[in-house]
């Protein structure tokens, strides 16, 4: 831990101070509702989502945050976007052509699923006094967890009421969490690219399901708005 920058010390406090939701099984209905019809306040144009785009790329091709996107269209947490859903995107004035992917700096700006299997708890799910600062994901112990996002590995070890975690920082202000591990794969400093295998899950007595955040800075993220829909 002594080589830990103070910045990522403030960030690993924030998670503590934040909190753990542990051994939710309760699901929410996960399919998108209808885009609603936009409050005529509301200027943009609407854009039709093809198959394989996120709110995540959507966000960038048009420089709008995905929080104005979400708020727009009354996006519920459980939900992701779905091919041809038609989304408004506020203060637009012409509709863009998506990229699936995007190189930025020569890396890989887009997110992938670190683990293949059903959501259990969705981001901001309660349980008692507990809120749900990702999402968890339901998988078999000893499953390969693997890298969201291409990033350097700022910490590989035990973090209390997370376990075994690995937390990448991804260059641009955003952060990722796998928690519940059994055997951390990586070491500090370590530089990952998508896909790459971080850990292996472990199983608590509570189940074997891994714990996957999604942070800017320290403020936690929804991971569906960020990850594509197909796993």
């Amino acid at each position: 831990m002594s080589f830990l920058s103070e910045r990522l010390l403030q960030y690993l406090g924030v998670l503590l101070v934040c909190g753990w939701l542990s051994g939710c099984a309760t699901t929410r209905n996960s399919s998108v509702i209808p885009t609603p019809e936009a409050p005529a306040s509301i200027k943009g144009v609407y854009h039709k989502v093809n198959k394989g785009e996120t709110l995540w790329r959507i966000s960038k091709t048009y420089k709008i945050s995905i929080e104005d996107i979400i708020q727009a269209n009354r996006i519920p947490n459980a939900a992701s976007i779905e091919e041809n859903q038609l989304l408004l995107v506020p203060g637009a004035e012409a509709v863009l052509d998506v990229i699936p992917s995007q190189l930025s700096g020569g890396k890989d700006t887009d997110y992938g699923w670190p683990l293949k299997g059903k959501i259990v708890s969705y981001f901001e799910e309660r349980k008692g006094a507990h809120i749900n600062l990702g999402v968890d994901i339901k998988g078999a112990e000893g499953e390969s967890v693997k890298s969201a996002r291409e990033g350097r590995v700022v910490f590989a070890d035990h973090l209390a009421g997370y376990g075994s975690t690995v937390i990448l920082d991804h260059g641009d202000g955003f952060f990722t969490v796998y928690g519940r591990n059994n055997r951390v794969l990586v070491r500090l400093n370590d530089y990952v690219f998508r896909g790459e295998k971080l850990a292996q899950l472990g199983d608590d007595g509570q189940g074997a399901f891994m714990h996957f955040e999604l942070r800017k800075g320290d403020s936690p993220k929804n991971p569906l708005h960020y990850l594509p829909r197909e796993m």
